[in-house]
């Protein structure tokens, strides 16, 4: 048996493409299918048998194949974008009357789906301090499902301890989930870490065209890859056969491109860490960032993805600046070739750390694969523009 290459850019140029999937190409075939004919009358109800297109064709087991080298986990299940990724392990695993703890921090979609979904359909949602670390034990209740966690987290981004949580939810028998989004499962590995399951959305870095959508799922554990696979067959889940493709033809270039979003976005961070306007940078990069440590101890590197706090005295100015902007796309994306910019205020949200301690608007920035000196030459006009 050949041993696979230590390096990640490595496996992910190489990982699914064995003949059965590529057909003598490079790529796998981009298979279209509904219907699908099987040998025999037998076959038709054997459940190791590919009967229908919604349970996935070549195109899609090659992406799972490579998705799973990305977060070193045997199990992934695709669906169709990031925030299903998201709220699929809360359908798979908890039922009325659990109690489930999420951080007080995670996507803003994520959370609506747990005020709106979750609660109607009778569950308990507890948020918590994203810093809690170890402390989450004290929130443990005997009907507790699930954990949900996201690092950094939306808009603000503090680093969670992750070890630590993983710990306290595997001595509990809790399920911990986590949102991976920002680091793509290049720069985190947290099943490593201990946490049952990652997802994240590959709509983001993973893709990195801005052109499609999608989200993935991932575990060691062949019990909850089977709730997952059952909870995403009964919601009638599926993935286009063209998305998939898209993904995976932006796998293999991710390390590669997040290498220059990370170098780019820190040194747009440190530009703006010197202007006059602005108050502070939420980057777990910067080694004057509080959670720098956390950070630097869990992930091997940065995404181009940051938050910046202007000065209190902008805050009635935030839109005049945002619209001077050239090279900055106003959008609520990110992970894609372009960069783009939000104000992050009229979305944040928050309830058991109810101040996060902004000292001005915050402003989220997604630091694409332009030339880094031309974004801050845009700021810099934007900043003067004022």
């Amino acid at each position: 048996m050949v041993e696979k290459p230590d390096h990640l850019a490595t496996r992910l140029s190489h990982a699914a493409r064995d003949e059965a999937l590529t057909q003598g190409g490079v790529n796998p075939v981009l298979q279209r299918a509904s219907t699908v004919l099987v040998a025999s009358a037998d076959d038709l109800y054997d459940p190791d048998t590919w009967t229908y297109g919604r349970h996935g064709t070549a195109t899609h087991r090659a992406l799972k194949e490579a998705l799973s080298e990305l977060e070193n986990a045997p199990c992934c299940a695709l669906v169709s974008s990031g925030l299903l990724a998201c709220t699929l392990p809360f359908m798979a695993f908890a039922e009325p009357g659990d109690h489930v703890l999420v951080s007080d921090n995670v996507y803003g979609p994520t959370r609506r789906f747990c005020d709106r979904f979750l609660r109607r359909w009778g569950c308990e949602v507890e948020y918590i301090d994203p810093t809690i670390g170890g402390d989450i034990e004290t929130r443990i209740r005997p009907n507790t499902r699930l954990v949900f966690l996201e690092s950094p987290g939306s808009l603000t981004f503090e680093i969670a301890d992750v070890p630590a949580i993983a710990a306290v939810c595997r001595r509990a028998g809790v399920i911990s989930v986590i949102d991976n989004t920002w680091s793509a499962g290049v720069f985190l590995k947290p099943i490593e870490l201990g946490i049952d399951v990652s997802v994240q959305s590959t709509s983001k870095y993973v893709s990195g065209s801005a052109d499609t959508l999608g989200g993935a799922l991932f575990t060691r554990s062949d019990r909850l890859a089977s709730k997952l696979k059952d909870a995403a067959s009964d919601l009638g889940l599926s993935v286009s056969p063209d998305d998939a493709y898209l993904i995976l033809r932006g796998l293999r270039t991710l390390p590669l491109r997040l290498e220059r979003h990370g170098a780019s976005g820190l040194k747009v961070a440190h530009w703006l860490q010197g202007r006059a306007e602005v108050a502070r940078i939420l980057h777990p990069a910067l080694e004057t960032d509080p959670f720098h440590k956390l950070w630097k101890r869990d992930f091997t590197g940065a995404a181009g993805l940051f938050g910046c706090c202007l000065s209190p005295d902008l805050a009635g100015r935030t839109s005049q600046f945002l619209d001077q902007l050239k090279l900055f796309g106003l959008g609520f994306s990110w992970g894609g070739f372009e960069s783009l910019v939000i104000h992050c205020d009229p979305q944040l949200k928050r309830a058991a750390s109810a101040s996060v301690g902004l000292e001005g608007p915050l402003l989220r920035f997604s630091i694409g694969l332009e030339e880094p000196d031309d974004l801050i030459a845009d700021l810099r006009q934007a900043f003067d523009s004022l």
